[in-house]
């Protein structure tokens, strides 16, 4: 089916039967069939969610229950970390899942690092989304979105991107041949490590003059015109997929809910995601508690910050006050403020799941905090030495717990989860600046955003090309 064809027969759709799109307005309830493309309620232009009819669903009794899934890892299924947890994200037939071996990651006990957060031993633990197929969490999401549009018969997907996003999609593209990606990206806003994937992977990459929120309205605008599918996070399926984070984290707990899930708030899509599954469990009646979320959004990139703590914006039973959404907006617009972060994967001023992330908080009991890029790329350093390389944006989760901790609200003895979203080759630049000895290469790249010191350097030592001192260097610094 061409894509202009799928834009106007949303009617051809298929019929689960067990699943459907229904709108977040609950003065509004409008529902809609789970093959209909859509990424705003048609009456009202509400945000839209994945929903079920969990009666007819054979889910397992227990959390537990899914364990005996990985004896058949054999089967595609099974093997995706996202998959294998099908009976909770049901919406796709089994036969017509996408799949590229998504979701082997890693949960990590990390004491050094819960050290210096200030958590007792054993208590803190780094979920480590780097480890997906194209380096990040993004796959977890993709992989759903895909599934999706392999029911609507899409032809080419679409997304706007700080990198990570465009990586996924190019990925998924590249390796199912289902779809022809085309990709959004701001003028001067992506790190190479995450375009160079995208170019090597054949997307056709357009790249307008403005950031990333310019380009979500360009892409928004395009694809509505043109049928094509979104695969942002303001695509409800993409966070289906991201659930199952939350899904894996409590499987290498041996299903023991956590006290806090610490995480980057950028679009705010892997925090509604969270918060989505935990209330999904507690409905089920597969958990009887559910963790505190804590979201950590960049200095430099700081809405939900400013509307939730400071200006008190709340889920407010699905109604929340979005005239000071509006007026925050205007005030950004005014002064022509743009996000500017260290943290590229984050560096967003107009989150499209703010109201999911709400829903998200509300549930959980949750805060929201910000940190400066010099305490994302110190929490990275510490990251780094622990084992684990992580871009900057993920490091705002260890900085924010860090934070949380100083306050008190994080106590020494909480079971804490920080997620990890990206691999430290997504952003090699502001890691080899960090720990450089060249001081011009550090101010360039780091000195710009406030970034002063590099506290937890490890740099370079530099000897002549003789025996002697080498071995004197050796013996004096390790």
């Amino acid at each position: 089916m061409a894509d202009t064809e799928l834009a106007r027969n949303s009617s051809l759709t298929v019929k689960s039967g067990i699943a459907y799109q229904k709108c977040l307005n609950p003065l509004c309830g409008a529902m809609l069939d789970i093959g209909q493309v859509r990424t705003a309620c048609d009456r009202c232009g509400d945000l839209l969610d994945v929903d079920y009819d969990w009666s007819r669903i054979p889910v397992p009794s227990r959390l537990s229950d899914f364990e005996q899934m990985w004896s058949k890892r054999y089967e595609p299924l099974r093997f995706s970390g996202v998959w294998r947890f099908h009976e909770l994200l049901p919406f796709a037939p089994a036969d017509k899942v996408v799949s590229v071996g998504e979701g082997q990651t890693l949960l990590q006990q990390a004491d050094c690092v819960g050290n210096y957060v200030g958590l007792n031993s054993g208590r803190l633990h780094l979920q480590y989304e780097g480890m997906n197929p194209s380096g990040s969490f993004k796959d977890n999401g993709m992989c759903a979105a895909f599934s999706h549009a392999r029911l609507t018969g899409a032809k080419r997907a679409a997304c706007a991107s700080t990198g990570n996003t465009s990586a996924s999609l190019a990925m998924y593209c590249s390796v199912t041949q289902m779809m022809k990606a085309i990709i959004f990206i701001g003028s001067g806003k992506i790190s190479y490590g995450k375009l160079s994937q995208a170019l090597e992977y054949g997307a056709l990459t357009v790249q307008i003059a403005g950031d990333f929120d310019d380009a979500m309205i360009r892409v928004r605008e395009v694809s509505k015109d043109l049928g094509i599918y979104l695969v942002n996070s303001i695509n409800p399926f993409r966070l289906e997929g991201q659930k199952t984070v939350m899904f894996r984290v409590l499987e290498a707990l041996r299903w023991e809910v956590p006290d806090w899930i610490v995480v980057p708030g950028g679009n705010l899509g892997n925090s509604s995601a969270f918060g989505k599954a935990f209330i999904e469990l507690k409905q089920l009646g597969l958990i009887d508690r559910v963790p505190r979320l804590a979201v950590i959004n960049a200095a430099g990139a700081d809405t939900l910050y400013q509307l939730y703590e400071r200006r008190n914006l709340r889920w407010n039973e699905g109604r929340p006050d979005f005239a000071t959404v509006c007026h925050y907006y205007d005030e950004l617009d005014a002064r022509k403020a743009k996000a500017d972060t260290i943290a590229s994967a984050i560096e967003i001023n107009r989150p499209v799941n703010l109201k999911k992330c709400l829903r998200a908080l509300d549930f959980c009991d949750g805060v929201v905090r910000k940190v400066t890029d010099q305490e994302i790329l110190d929490a990275k350093a510490q990251v780094g030495a622990g084992g684990i390389g992580c871009e900057p944006a993920s490091a705002a989760s260890v900085a924010g717990a860090k934070l949380l901790r100083e306050e008190g609200i994080i106590a020494p003895s909480d079971r804490v989860v920080c997620v990890l979203t990206g691999h430290q080759l997504k952003d090699p630049t502001a890691t080899v600046a960090y720990h450089s000895t060249d001081m011009d290469k550090f101010n360039e790249v780091l000195g710009s955003r406030g970034v002063s010191r590099a506290s937890f350097a490890n740099r370079a030592v530099a000897v002549p090309n003789e025996l002697d001192a080498i071995i004197r260097a050796i013996q004096l610094y390790s």
